[in-house]
Protein backbone atom coordinates (compact mmCIF):
# COMPACT_ATOMS: atom_id res chain seq x y z
CA UNK A 1 0.00 0.00 0.00
CA UNK A 2 1.78 3.43 -1.66
CA UNK A 3 1.02 6.29 1.13
CA UNK A 4 0.60 9.29 -0.38
CA UNK A 5 3.15 11.28 0.71
CA UNK A 6 5.76 9.35 -1.15
CA UNK A 7 4.19 9.27 -4.42
CA UNK A 8 4.90 11.47 -7.45
CA UNK A 9 2.54 12.56 -9.34
CA UNK A 10 2.66 13.90 -13.66
CA UNK A 11 -0.63 15.97 -14.88
CA UNK A 12 -0.56 16.90 -18.91
CA UNK A 13 -3.19 18.65 -19.84
CA UNK A 14 -4.55 17.97 -23.40
CA UNK A 15 -6.95 20.98 -23.47
CA UNK A 16 -10.17 20.83 -23.00
CA UNK A 17 -13.06 23.10 -25.31
CA UNK A 18 -16.77 22.23 -24.03
CA UNK A 19 -19.98 24.45 -24.78
CA UNK A 20 -19.10 26.01 -20.95
CA UNK A 21 -15.48 25.40 -20.27
CA UNK A 22 -12.38 26.58 -22.15
CA UNK A 23 -8.83 24.96 -21.65
CA UNK A 24 -6.70 26.13 -24.69
CA UNK A 25 -4.14 28.47 -24.01
CA UNK A 26 -3.87 31.42 -23.21
CA UNK A 27 -6.79 29.60 -20.98
CA UNK A 28 -6.16 27.06 -18.07
CA UNK A 29 -9.25 24.82 -17.32
CA UNK A 30 -10.86 23.87 -14.15
CA UNK A 31 -9.35 20.08 -14.59
CA UNK A 32 -5.98 20.32 -13.79
CA UNK A 33 -6.35 22.63 -11.06
CA UNK A 34 -9.22 20.55 -9.02
CA UNK A 35 -7.12 17.34 -9.82
CA UNK A 36 -3.93 19.31 -8.41
CA UNK A 37 -6.15 20.19 -5.23
CA UNK A 38 -7.61 16.73 -4.88
CA UNK A 39 -4.32 15.11 -4.71
CA UNK A 40 -2.90 18.01 -2.20
CA UNK A 41 -6.31 16.79 0.02
CA UNK A 42 -5.37 13.20 -0.20
CA UNK A 43 -1.97 13.69 1.29
CA UNK A 44 0.27 14.11 -2.02
CA UNK A 45 3.00 17.15 -1.30
CA UNK A 46 2.53 19.97 -3.48
CA UNK A 47 6.45 19.66 -4.39
CA UNK A 48 5.39 15.82 -5.72
CA UNK A 49 3.03 17.30 -8.34
CA UNK A 50 4.70 18.00 -11.54
CA UNK A 51 2.31 19.54 -14.52
CA UNK A 52 2.81 19.69 -18.23
CA UNK A 53 0.73 20.68 -21.29
CA UNK A 54 0.83 18.54 -24.74
CA UNK A 55 2.75 21.31 -26.33
CA UNK A 56 5.43 21.29 -23.79
CA UNK A 57 5.76 17.46 -24.42
CA UNK A 58 6.10 18.55 -28.06
CA UNK A 59 8.60 21.29 -27.86
CA UNK A 60 10.92 19.44 -25.17
CA UNK A 61 11.44 15.89 -25.43
CA UNK A 62 13.13 15.76 -22.08
CA UNK A 63 9.83 16.57 -20.43
CA UNK A 64 8.47 12.82 -21.35
CA UNK A 65 11.01 11.93 -18.47
CA UNK A 66 7.97 13.28 -16.13
CA UNK A 67 5.58 10.94 -17.68
CA UNK A 68 7.69 7.70 -17.27
CA UNK A 69 8.99 8.35 -14.08
CA UNK A 70 5.86 9.23 -12.47
CA UNK A 71 4.27 6.59 -9.75
CA UNK A 72 0.77 7.93 -10.60
CA UNK A 73 0.57 9.34 -14.87
CA UNK A 74 -3.01 11.72 -15.35
CA UNK A 75 -3.69 12.38 -18.14
CA UNK A 76 -6.64 15.29 -18.85
CA UNK A 77 -8.30 16.67 -22.09
CA UNK A 78 -11.04 15.97 -24.28
CA UNK A 79 -12.92 18.19 -27.15
CA UNK A 80 -16.90 18.25 -27.66
CA UNK A 81 -17.58 21.58 -29.42
CA UNK A 82 -14.85 21.80 -32.89
CA UNK A 83 -12.67 24.76 -32.41
CA UNK A 84 -9.74 26.72 -34.30
CA UNK A 85 -6.95 27.73 -32.13
CA UNK A 86 -3.55 29.60 -31.82
CA UNK A 87 -2.02 29.12 -28.25
CA UNK A 88 -1.76 25.54 -28.09
CA UNK A 89 -2.93 22.25 -30.02
CA UNK A 90 -5.12 20.13 -28.36
CA UNK A 91 -3.80 16.24 -27.97
CA UNK A 92 -4.43 13.81 -30.91
CA UNK A 93 -5.40 10.42 -30.05
CA UNK A 94 -2.24 9.24 -31.03
CA UNK A 95 -0.22 11.16 -28.60
CA UNK A 96 -2.45 10.58 -25.64
CA UNK A 97 -2.16 6.94 -26.75
CA UNK A 98 1.61 7.14 -26.62
CA UNK A 99 1.74 8.91 -22.90
CA UNK A 100 0.61 5.57 -21.56
CA UNK A 101 2.65 3.28 -23.35
CA UNK A 102 5.08 5.28 -22.03
CA UNK A 103 4.44 5.63 -18.36
CA UNK A 104 5.81 3.18 -16.19
CA UNK A 105 3.51 4.23 -12.80
CA UNK A 106 -0.38 4.26 -12.56
CA UNK A 107 -2.24 5.74 -15.46
CA UNK A 108 -5.77 7.24 -15.20
CA UNK A 109 -7.56 9.36 -18.08
CA UNK A 110 -10.45 11.52 -17.98
CA UNK A 111 -12.04 15.14 -19.43
CA UNK A 112 -15.12 15.93 -19.76
CA UNK A 113 -18.14 13.74 -19.03
CA UNK A 114 -18.55 10.99 -20.73
CA UNK A 115 -16.30 12.33 -24.05
CA UNK A 116 -13.25 10.93 -25.92
CA UNK A 117 -9.97 12.87 -26.42
CA UNK A 118 -11.16 14.18 -29.72
CA UNK A 119 -10.24 13.65 -33.30
CA UNK A 120 -7.50 16.14 -35.33
CA UNK A 121 -8.70 18.42 -32.96
CA UNK A 122 -11.87 18.72 -34.64
CA UNK A 123 -13.88 17.78 -31.61
CA UNK A 124 -14.75 14.53 -30.14
CA UNK A 125 -15.52 12.49 -32.74
CA UNK A 126 -15.25 9.52 -30.49
CA UNK A 127 -18.29 10.28 -28.00
CA UNK A 128 -17.49 6.82 -25.75
CA UNK A 129 -14.24 7.39 -23.90
CA UNK A 130 -11.58 4.54 -24.61
CA UNK A 131 -9.09 3.12 -22.81
CA UNK A 132 -6.80 4.17 -25.39
CA UNK A 133 -3.85 1.52 -23.19
CA UNK A 134 -4.49 3.74 -19.50
CA UNK A 135 -5.13 1.81 -16.01
CA UNK A 136 -8.06 3.35 -14.90
CA UNK A 137 -10.50 5.42 -17.32
CA UNK A 138 -12.50 8.19 -15.37
CA UNK A 139 -16.19 7.72 -16.20
CA UNK A 140 -16.94 10.65 -13.74
CA UNK A 141 -14.95 13.35 -12.79
CA UNK A 142 -11.12 13.01 -12.76
CA UNK A 143 -10.81 15.11 -9.70
CA UNK A 144 -12.99 12.71 -7.83
CA UNK A 145 -11.22 9.47 -9.22
CA UNK A 146 -8.14 10.42 -8.71
CA UNK A 147 -8.99 11.13 -5.11
CA UNK A 148 -10.37 8.00 -3.89
CA UNK A 149 -7.50 6.28 -5.68
CA UNK A 150 -4.75 7.97 -3.86
CA UNK A 151 -6.47 8.61 -0.63
CA UNK A 152 -7.26 4.48 -0.78
CA UNK A 153 -3.60 3.85 -1.59
CA UNK A 154 -3.57 2.87 -4.80
CA UNK A 155 -6.14 0.22 -4.35
CA UNK A 156 -9.60 1.82 -5.12
CA UNK A 157 -11.17 3.35 -7.76
CA UNK A 158 -14.07 5.23 -8.58
CA UNK A 159 -16.62 6.81 -11.61
CA UNK A 160 -18.24 9.08 -9.21
CA UNK A 161 -18.95 12.85 -9.62
CA UNK A 162 -17.14 14.89 -6.79
CA UNK A 163 -20.06 17.57 -4.88
CA UNK A 164 -19.41 21.16 -3.70
CA UNK A 165 -18.05 20.21 -0.90
CA UNK A 166 -15.20 18.72 -1.76
CA UNK A 167 -14.67 21.35 -4.34
CA UNK A 168 -14.37 24.05 -1.90
CA UNK A 169 -11.27 22.51 -0.60
CA UNK A 170 -9.68 21.19 -4.24
CA UNK A 171 -9.94 24.37 -6.03
CA UNK A 172 -8.26 26.97 -3.77
CA UNK A 173 -6.04 23.95 -3.30
CA UNK A 174 -5.11 23.42 -6.39
CA UNK A 175 -4.53 27.11 -7.28
CA UNK A 176 -0.91 26.30 -7.26
CA UNK A 177 -0.32 24.70 -10.51
CA UNK A 178 -0.93 27.79 -12.66
CA UNK A 179 2.57 28.30 -11.62
CA UNK A 180 4.29 25.72 -13.82
CA UNK A 181 1.89 26.62 -16.81
CA UNK A 182 4.18 27.95 -19.41
CA UNK A 183 2.12 31.14 -19.96
CA UNK A 184 2.20 32.28 -16.53
CA UNK A 185 1.68 34.81 -15.72
CA UNK A 186 1.39 37.27 -17.87
CA UNK A 187 -0.79 35.61 -20.13
CA UNK A 188 -2.51 32.83 -18.76
CA UNK A 189 -6.64 33.36 -18.29
CA UNK A 190 -8.14 31.03 -15.24
CA UNK A 191 -11.41 29.64 -16.21
CA UNK A 192 -13.69 29.69 -13.40
CA UNK A 193 -16.82 27.53 -12.78
CA UNK A 194 -19.65 28.47 -11.08
CA UNK A 195 -21.62 25.98 -12.02
CA UNK A 196 -21.99 23.24 -13.86
CA UNK A 197 -25.20 21.06 -15.85
CA UNK A 198 -28.43 23.02 -17.00
CA UNK A 199 -31.95 23.63 -16.39
CA UNK A 200 -32.73 22.95 -19.59
CA UNK A 201 -32.64 20.48 -22.63
CA UNK A 202 -32.43 21.55 -26.01
CA UNK A 203 -31.55 18.62 -28.25
CA UNK A 204 -27.88 19.02 -29.48
CA UNK A 205 -26.16 20.35 -25.52
CA UNK A 206 -24.10 18.18 -23.72
CA UNK A 207 -24.18 20.26 -20.57
CA UNK A 208 -27.66 18.85 -19.51
CA UNK A 209 -25.26 15.25 -19.16
CA UNK A 210 -23.92 17.08 -16.00
CA UNK A 211 -27.60 17.11 -14.34
CA UNK A 212 -29.33 19.96 -13.14
CA UNK A 213 -27.44 23.43 -12.04
CA UNK A 214 -25.63 22.64 -8.89
CA UNK A 215 -24.14 26.25 -8.17
CA UNK A 216 -21.16 26.77 -5.77
CA UNK A 217 -21.49 29.53 -3.20
CA UNK A 218 -20.33 32.94 -4.00
CA UNK A 219 -17.81 32.75 -0.53
CA UNK A 220 -16.26 29.54 -2.32
CA UNK A 221 -15.40 31.39 -6.11
CA UNK A 222 -13.93 34.19 -4.28
CA UNK A 223 -11.75 32.06 -1.68
CA UNK A 224 -10.37 30.47 -5.34
CA UNK A 225 -10.16 33.22 -7.17
CA UNK A 226 -8.16 35.11 -3.83
CA UNK A 227 -5.78 31.80 -3.91
CA UNK A 228 -4.89 32.14 -7.52
CA UNK A 229 -4.65 35.78 -7.17
CA UNK A 230 -1.98 35.28 -4.68
CA UNK A 231 0.02 33.05 -6.88
CA UNK A 232 0.14 35.69 -9.67
CA UNK A 233 -3.25 35.57 -11.66
CA UNK A 234 -4.95 38.18 -13.02
CA UNK A 235 -7.07 37.23 -15.45
CA UNK A 236 -10.34 35.88 -14.49
CA UNK A 237 -13.67 34.16 -16.80
CA UNK A 238 -16.21 33.61 -15.27
CA UNK A 239 -17.15 30.65 -18.35
CA UNK A 240 -18.34 27.36 -16.45
CA UNK A 241 -21.89 27.94 -16.12
CA UNK A 242 -25.08 27.04 -18.19
CA UNK A 243 -26.32 31.05 -17.26
CA UNK A 244 -24.22 33.67 -14.80
CA UNK A 245 -27.42 35.51 -14.23
CA UNK A 246 -29.31 32.13 -12.63
CA UNK A 247 -26.33 32.23 -10.78
CA UNK A 248 -26.83 31.49 -6.99
CA UNK A 249 -30.61 30.68 -7.01
CA UNK A 250 -32.86 27.94 -8.90
CA UNK A 251 -31.19 27.45 -12.09
CA UNK A 252 -33.81 29.93 -13.55
CA UNK A 253 -34.61 32.86 -12.24
CA UNK A 254 -32.00 35.57 -11.37
CA UNK A 255 -30.93 36.32 -7.91
CA UNK A 256 -29.19 39.79 -7.68
CA UNK A 257 -27.56 39.52 -4.41
CA UNK A 258 -25.96 36.49 -4.79
CA UNK A 259 -24.37 37.98 -8.14
CA UNK A 260 -23.23 41.10 -6.03
CA UNK A 261 -21.55 38.69 -3.84
CA UNK A 262 -20.00 37.23 -6.34
CA UNK A 263 -18.28 40.06 -8.51
CA UNK A 264 -17.92 42.44 -5.63
CA UNK A 265 -16.10 39.66 -3.56
CA UNK A 266 -14.36 38.95 -6.60
CA UNK A 267 -12.94 42.90 -6.96
CA UNK A 268 -12.08 42.74 -2.99
CA UNK A 269 -9.76 39.75 -3.07
CA UNK A 270 -8.37 40.92 -6.82
CA UNK A 271 -8.38 44.52 -6.84
CA UNK A 272 -5.18 44.45 -9.25
CA UNK A 273 -7.32 42.55 -11.96
CA UNK A 274 -6.50 42.69 -15.14
CA UNK A 275 -9.51 40.71 -16.77
CA UNK A 276 -12.95 39.84 -15.62
CA UNK A 277 -14.96 38.24 -17.83
CA UNK A 278 -17.76 35.89 -18.26
CA UNK A 279 -19.64 33.11 -21.42
CA UNK A 280 -22.90 32.07 -21.05
CA UNK A 281 -26.21 34.00 -20.27
CA UNK A 282 -29.21 32.81 -20.90
CA UNK A 283 -31.31 35.61 -22.99
CA UNK A 284 -35.28 33.47 -21.85
CA UNK A 285 -33.74 34.47 -18.31
CA UNK A 286 -33.68 38.28 -18.99
CA UNK A 287 -37.17 38.17 -21.16
CA UNK A 288 -38.50 36.13 -18.30
CA UNK A 289 -37.37 38.24 -15.65
CA UNK A 290 -36.43 41.36 -16.89
CA UNK A 291 -36.23 43.95 -14.26
CA UNK A 292 -33.95 41.25 -11.97
CA UNK A 293 -31.67 40.46 -15.05
CA UNK A 294 -31.28 44.32 -15.84
CA UNK A 295 -30.45 44.76 -12.31
CA UNK A 296 -28.00 41.52 -12.89
CA UNK A 297 -26.52 42.72 -16.16
CA UNK A 298 -25.71 46.55 -14.56
CA UNK A 299 -23.90 44.54 -11.47
CA UNK A 300 -21.99 43.02 -13.61
CA UNK A 301 -20.79 45.40 -15.90
CA UNK A 302 -19.94 47.45 -12.56
CA UNK A 303 -17.25 44.96 -11.57
CA UNK A 304 -15.96 43.72 -15.13
CA UNK A 305 -13.56 44.88 -17.60
CA UNK A 306 -14.36 46.05 -21.17
CA UNK A 307 -14.85 44.17 -23.66
CA UNK A 308 -16.83 41.11 -22.07
CA UNK A 309 -19.26 39.18 -23.90
CA UNK A 310 -22.53 36.99 -23.00
CA UNK A 311 -22.89 34.67 -25.45
CA UNK A 312 -26.58 34.01 -25.92
CA UNK A 313 -27.77 30.50 -27.56
CA UNK A 314 -29.99 31.68 -29.72
CA UNK A 315 -29.02 28.49 -31.88
CA UNK A 316 -31.92 29.10 -34.27
CA UNK A 317 -34.58 31.92 -35.14
CA UNK A 318 -36.46 29.26 -37.51
CA UNK A 319 -39.58 28.69 -35.18
CA UNK A 320 -40.26 25.24 -36.70
CA UNK A 321 -36.06 24.10 -35.64
CA UNK A 322 -36.81 25.99 -32.54
CA UNK A 323 -39.79 22.96 -31.93
CA UNK A 324 -38.23 20.19 -32.79
CA UNK A 325 -35.20 21.19 -30.74
CA UNK A 326 -36.46 22.17 -27.81
CA UNK A 327 -34.75 25.35 -27.88
CA UNK A 328 -35.99 27.65 -24.92
CA UNK A 329 -35.85 31.34 -26.80
CA UNK A 330 -37.87 32.60 -30.01
CA UNK A 331 -36.24 34.99 -31.87
CA UNK A 332 -38.48 37.77 -30.72
CA UNK A 333 -37.48 37.25 -26.93
CA UNK A 334 -33.68 36.92 -27.75
CA UNK A 335 -34.13 40.13 -29.72
CA UNK A 336 -35.44 42.00 -26.70
CA UNK A 337 -32.57 40.39 -24.31
CA UNK A 338 -30.09 41.80 -26.92
CA UNK A 339 -31.81 45.32 -26.35
CA UNK A 340 -31.85 44.70 -22.55
CA UNK A 341 -27.94 44.04 -22.51
CA UNK A 342 -27.18 46.92 -24.89
CA UNK A 343 -29.05 49.17 -22.44
CA UNK A 344 -27.63 48.61 -19.48
CA UNK A 345 -24.19 47.07 -19.98
CA UNK A 346 -23.19 48.22 -23.48
CA UNK A 347 -21.86 52.10 -22.31
CA UNK A 348 -17.95 52.05 -22.57
CA UNK A 349 -15.68 53.22 -19.63
CA UNK A 350 -16.27 57.11 -19.05
CA UNK A 351 -20.22 56.45 -19.44
CA UNK A 352 -20.89 54.27 -16.47
CA UNK A 353 -23.62 55.38 -14.34
CA UNK A 354 -23.00 58.14 -11.90
CA UNK A 355 -23.30 55.67 -8.83
CA UNK A 356 -21.06 52.78 -10.45
CA UNK A 357 -17.25 52.20 -9.77
CA UNK A 358 -14.93 53.21 -12.08
CA UNK A 359 -11.89 50.43 -11.48
CA UNK A 360 -9.99 51.82 -13.87
CA UNK A 361 -9.74 53.84 -16.59
CA UNK A 362 -12.41 57.11 -17.61
CA UNK A 363 -11.20 57.09 -21.04
CA UNK A 364 -14.61 56.70 -23.31
CA UNK A 365 -12.22 55.02 -26.47
CA UNK A 366 -12.34 51.88 -25.10
CA UNK A 367 -14.31 48.69 -26.25
CA UNK A 368 -18.34 48.42 -24.42
CA UNK A 369 -18.25 47.28 -20.92
CA UNK A 370 -20.73 44.29 -21.79
CA UNK A 371 -22.18 43.06 -24.84
CA UNK A 372 -24.21 39.93 -26.50
CA UNK A 373 -22.82 37.28 -29.05
CA UNK A 374 -25.14 35.15 -30.82
CA UNK A 375 -24.61 31.56 -31.51
CA UNK A 376 -26.01 29.87 -34.56
CA UNK A 377 -26.02 26.08 -35.10
CA UNK A 378 -26.70 24.57 -37.81
CA UNK A 379 -27.82 20.70 -38.97
CA UNK A 380 -30.21 20.60 -36.30
CA UNK A 381 -33.73 18.52 -36.83
CA UNK A 382 -35.81 20.40 -39.40
CA UNK A 383 -33.69 22.64 -40.81
CA UNK A 384 -34.94 23.99 -44.10
CA UNK A 385 -33.49 26.49 -46.62
CA UNK A 386 -35.60 29.02 -45.06
CA UNK A 387 -33.66 28.34 -41.57
CA UNK A 388 -31.09 30.66 -43.39
CA UNK A 389 -33.63 33.47 -43.97
CA UNK A 390 -34.52 33.35 -40.61
CA UNK A 391 -31.43 33.70 -39.20
CA UNK A 392 -30.19 36.55 -41.49
CA UNK A 393 -33.48 38.18 -41.39
CA UNK A 394 -32.59 38.32 -37.05
CA UNK A 395 -29.14 39.64 -37.44
CA UNK A 396 -29.85 41.94 -39.77
CA UNK A 397 -32.74 43.21 -37.83
CA UNK A 398 -30.39 43.86 -34.71
CA UNK A 399 -27.98 45.98 -36.70
CA UNK A 400 -30.13 47.53 -38.17
CA UNK A 401 -32.01 48.51 -34.65
CA UNK A 402 -28.85 50.43 -33.78
CA UNK A 403 -27.83 47.55 -31.45
CA UNK A 404 -24.51 46.06 -31.12
CA UNK A 405 -23.31 42.69 -31.18
CA UNK A 406 -19.48 41.43 -30.14
CA UNK A 407 -19.77 38.50 -31.65
CA UNK A 408 -21.61 36.18 -34.24
CA UNK A 409 -20.35 32.36 -33.74
CA UNK A 410 -21.85 30.26 -36.70
CA UNK A 411 -20.96 26.68 -36.67
CA UNK A 412 -22.69 23.01 -37.65
CA UNK A 413 -23.99 20.64 -35.20
CA UNK A 414 -22.11 17.88 -33.91
CA UNK A 415 -24.48 14.78 -32.33
CA UNK A 416 -23.24 13.03 -29.20
CA UNK A 417 -23.90 9.99 -27.30
CA UNK A 418 -26.33 10.91 -24.14
CA UNK A 419 -27.90 13.93 -26.15
CA UNK A 420 -31.05 13.68 -28.62
CA UNK A 421 -29.47 14.42 -31.38
CA UNK A 422 -29.10 11.62 -34.35
CA UNK A 423 -27.15 11.17 -37.57
CA UNK A 424 -29.86 13.45 -38.83
CA UNK A 425 -28.01 16.09 -37.96
CA UNK A 426 -24.87 15.35 -39.69
CA UNK A 427 -27.07 14.37 -42.46
CA UNK A 428 -28.49 17.98 -42.73
CA UNK A 429 -25.04 19.75 -42.48
CA UNK A 430 -24.09 17.56 -45.31
CA UNK A 431 -26.95 17.82 -47.23
CA UNK A 432 -26.67 22.37 -46.53
CA UNK A 433 -22.78 22.47 -47.19
CA UNK A 434 -22.59 24.37 -49.97
CA UNK A 435 -26.29 26.78 -48.89
CA UNK A 436 -23.96 27.14 -45.57
CA UNK A 437 -20.24 28.51 -46.94
CA UNK A 438 -22.47 30.89 -49.20
CA UNK A 439 -24.62 31.98 -46.02
CA UNK A 440 -21.40 32.29 -43.57
CA UNK A 441 -19.68 34.42 -46.23
CA UNK A 442 -22.94 37.00 -46.98
CA UNK A 443 -23.08 37.06 -42.81
CA UNK A 444 -19.25 38.25 -42.15
CA UNK A 445 -19.35 40.56 -45.73
CA UNK A 446 -22.69 42.05 -44.25
CA UNK A 447 -22.99 41.96 -40.42
CA UNK A 448 -20.05 41.10 -39.11
CA UNK A 449 -18.08 43.93 -40.51
CA UNK A 450 -20.57 46.86 -40.12
CA UNK A 451 -21.08 45.58 -36.51
CA UNK A 452 -17.25 45.76 -36.01
CA UNK A 453 -16.92 49.08 -37.11
CA UNK A 454 -20.30 50.25 -34.72
CA UNK A 455 -18.62 48.20 -31.42
CA UNK A 456 -14.92 49.30 -32.58
CA UNK A 457 -14.63 52.88 -34.28
CA UNK A 458 -11.65 54.00 -35.44
CA UNK A 459 -9.67 55.12 -32.55
CA UNK A 460 -10.83 52.90 -30.07
CA UNK A 461 -7.75 52.01 -27.73
CA UNK A 462 -7.35 48.25 -27.29
CA UNK A 463 -4.72 47.60 -24.08
CA UNK A 464 -2.63 44.66 -23.81
CA UNK A 465 -2.61 43.30 -27.12
CA UNK A 466 -0.96 40.16 -26.93
CA UNK A 467 1.60 39.74 -30.39
CA UNK A 468 1.29 36.00 -31.00
CA UNK A 469 2.77 34.97 -34.54
CA UNK A 470 3.53 36.94 -37.57
CA UNK A 471 1.71 37.17 -41.60
CA UNK A 472 2.51 38.53 -44.34
CA UNK A 473 4.56 41.33 -43.13
CA UNK A 474 1.93 41.89 -40.16
CA UNK A 475 2.23 41.34 -36.46
CA UNK A 476 -1.01 39.97 -35.43
CA UNK A 477 -1.76 39.42 -31.67
CA UNK A 478 -5.03 39.04 -29.04
CA UNK A 479 -6.06 40.55 -25.62
CA UNK A 480 -6.72 38.18 -22.73
CA UNK A 481 -10.63 37.65 -22.66
CA UNK A 482 -13.92 36.24 -23.72
CA UNK A 483 -13.70 36.08 -27.27
CA UNK A 484 -10.83 38.54 -27.97
CA UNK A 485 -10.32 40.58 -31.13
CA UNK A 486 -7.81 39.02 -33.56
CA UNK A 487 -5.57 42.31 -33.70
CA UNK A 488 -3.70 42.96 -36.86
CA UNK A 489 -0.86 45.27 -36.77
CA UNK A 490 2.14 46.72 -39.35
CA UNK A 491 4.98 45.51 -39.70
CA UNK A 492 6.91 42.81 -37.86
CA UNK A 493 7.02 43.41 -33.99
CA UNK A 494 8.47 41.28 -31.21
CA UNK A 495 6.61 38.32 -30.69
CA UNK A 496 5.81 37.20 -26.67
CA UNK A 497 5.22 40.94 -25.87
CA UNK A 498 2.20 43.15 -24.78
CA UNK A 499 1.54 46.26 -26.49
CA UNK A 500 -1.42 49.14 -26.44
CA UNK A 501 -2.89 49.24 -30.15
CA UNK A 502 -5.61 51.90 -31.65
CA UNK A 503 -7.72 50.43 -34.22
CA UNK A 504 -7.43 52.30 -38.08
CA UNK A 505 -9.74 49.50 -39.76
CA UNK A 506 -11.64 47.02 -40.07
CA UNK A 507 -11.88 43.35 -41.17
CA UNK A 508 -14.59 41.02 -41.67
CA UNK A 509 -13.57 39.59 -37.52
CA UNK A 510 -10.53 41.39 -37.33
CA UNK A 511 -9.36 45.03 -36.64
CA UNK A 512 -6.11 46.51 -38.08
CA UNK A 513 -4.35 48.59 -35.68
CA UNK A 514 -1.25 50.92 -35.04
CA UNK A 515 0.98 50.42 -31.70
CA UNK A 516 -0.40 53.11 -28.97
CA UNK A 517 0.30 56.08 -29.24
CA UNK A 518 2.15 56.08 -32.24
CA UNK A 519 4.89 58.75 -32.40
CA UNK A 520 5.01 60.45 -35.09
CA UNK A 521 8.52 61.11 -34.97
CA UNK A 522 9.65 57.06 -35.05
CA UNK A 523 6.86 55.73 -36.61
CA UNK A 524 7.57 53.36 -39.73
CA UNK A 525 6.05 54.35 -43.23
CA UNK A 526 4.01 50.92 -43.06
CA UNK A 527 2.31 52.28 -39.35
CA UNK A 528 1.68 56.05 -40.71
CA UNK A 529 -0.06 54.80 -44.11
CA UNK A 530 -2.40 53.02 -41.95
CA UNK A 531 -3.61 56.10 -40.58
CA UNK A 532 -7.24 57.10 -41.47
CA UNK A 533 -7.13 59.61 -44.28
CA UNK A 534 -3.07 58.71 -45.01
CA UNK A 535 -1.89 57.55 -47.97
CA UNK A 536 1.25 56.57 -48.96
CA UNK A 537 2.07 60.11 -50.40
CA UNK A 538 1.14 61.76 -47.38
CA UNK A 539 3.13 59.33 -44.66
CA UNK A 540 6.07 59.97 -47.41
CA UNK A 541 5.77 63.84 -46.58
CA UNK A 542 5.45 63.56 -42.49
CA UNK A 543 8.54 61.39 -42.64
CA UNK A 544 10.15 63.55 -44.60
CA UNK A 545 9.11 67.09 -42.73
CA UNK A 546 10.10 65.36 -39.32
CA UNK A 547 10.77 66.25 -36.49
CA UNK A 548 8.03 67.52 -35.45
CA UNK A 549 7.07 69.46 -31.81
CA UNK A 550 3.63 68.27 -31.25
CA UNK A 551 1.73 65.53 -32.57
CA UNK A 552 -0.59 68.25 -34.37
CA UNK A 553 2.06 69.68 -36.50
CA UNK A 554 1.90 66.22 -37.96
CA UNK A 555 -1.91 66.38 -39.02
CA UNK A 556 -1.97 70.19 -40.32
CA UNK A 557 -5.51 68.42 -42.61
CA UNK A 558 -6.71 65.39 -40.69
CA UNK A 559 -6.69 65.01 -37.10
CA UNK A 560 -4.42 62.19 -36.22
CA UNK A 561 -4.17 63.10 -32.66
CA UNK A 562 -6.19 60.33 -31.33
CA UNK A 563 -3.70 58.00 -32.92
CA UNK A 564 -0.37 59.89 -32.62
CA UNK A 565 1.90 61.79 -30.37
CA UNK A 566 5.24 63.26 -30.55
CA UNK A 567 8.12 62.71 -28.28
CA UNK A 568 10.73 65.89 -28.06
CA UNK A 569 12.52 65.59 -31.35
CA UNK A 570 15.86 65.38 -29.00
CA UNK A 571 14.23 62.36 -27.72
CA UNK A 572 12.67 61.13 -30.65
CA UNK A 573 14.55 58.20 -32.28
Amino acid sequence: MTHPSDLSVTIVDGYVDEPAHFGVPPYISTYPRFTAGALVDAGVPQSNITYHTIDELREDKQKWQAVSQADLFIYVGGMTVPGSYVGGTPAEPDEVKEMAWVSEGTSVLGGPVRFGVGDENAGATETERKDLDYDFVAKGDIEAAVYDLVDSGMEGFTNRMRDNDELSRWAPGGAFIVEQHPNHPDYLICEMETSRGCAYRCSFCTEPLYGNPAFRTADAVVDEVDELSNYGVKHFRLGRQADILAFGGDGEAPNPDALRRLYGGIREVAPDLETLHLDNMNPITITEWPEASRECIRIIAEHNTPGDTAAFGLESADPLVQEENNLNVTAEECFEAVKIVNEEAGWRPGEEPADAPTHGSDATNRLPKLLPGINLLHGLKAERRETYDHNREFLQRVYDEGLMLRRINIRQVMAFDGTDMSETGAEIAQDHKELFQSYKKEIREEIDQPMLERVTPKGTVLPDVHLEYHQDGRTFGRQLGTYPLLVGIPGEHPLETTIDAVVVDHGYRSVTAVPYPLDVNSASMTELEALPGIGRQRAGDIIVDRPYETAADAGDTIDLTKYITAKPPQQAD
